[in-house]
């Protein structure tokens, strides 16, 4: 194996973190639930910092890497709502955004061409946001009840910052959609 595989090795084992963390939480073993999230989340810091520092990317590289995450943050949130744990209405609007944006992409690909997707802002602010509600969700079914407030808290911003990032995405990427697929018709 090549140090450049490196990053891709470890989005391959963010992948396999995903079977215990769900079971951990059907389990109600919360704290192990976390302890595994959050050694997925800094592998992905890790694995994110060898491939931008040391220009270790590749093409299995760019489809890994944000399969691992969307794999993680779907089966939890999936998991903490069907435990109850999450409303469900939120569950489906963060699974609605991804759909979403999914759906977008392949469409913007099929009708217009390739995509060179780059994040929005409000998009890693969600992605960011998400995540801090997991762990804090855990952390409260762990013992820590007073952190409910908290929890509260980001259910709200969690929502609007979801909304946002997917309305954002439509919008932008159909007016992009247009405008290239005008480019192309005057040509």
């Amino acid at each position: 194996m090549q140090a450049r595989q490196i990053p891709n090795l470890i989005s391959i084992l963010r992948i396999l973190l995903v079977p215990p963390v769900v079971v951990l939480l059907w389990q109600g073993r919360y704290g192990g639930a976390l302890t595994l999230f959050l050694i997925a989340g800094i592998s992905d810091g890790i694995d994110g910092y060898l491939a931008r520092h040391y220009r270790w990317t590749s093409r299995l590289g760019a489809i890994l890497d944000p399969l691992a995450d969307k794999l993680l943050m779907v089966s939890t949130y999936l998991t903490l709502g069907w435990l109850g744990d999450l409303a469900g209405w939120l569950v489906g609007l963060v699974i609605w955004r991804d759909v979403v944006i999914m759906a977008g992409t392949l469409l913007y690909r099929w009708r217009v061409g390739p995509v060179a997707f780059e994040p929005l802002t409000i998009s890693k602010i969600n992605t960011v946001c998400q995540i801090a509600l997991v762990v804090v969700t855990l952390l409260r079914l762990s013992g820590l009840e007073s952190l409910a407030w908290l929890q509260g808290l980001l259910v709200i911003v969690v929502s609007v910052t979801t909304l946002t990032s997917g309305l954002a995405y439509v919008f932008i990427w159909s007016r992009r959609a247009r405008q290239d697929l005008q480019r192309k018709e005057s040509q």
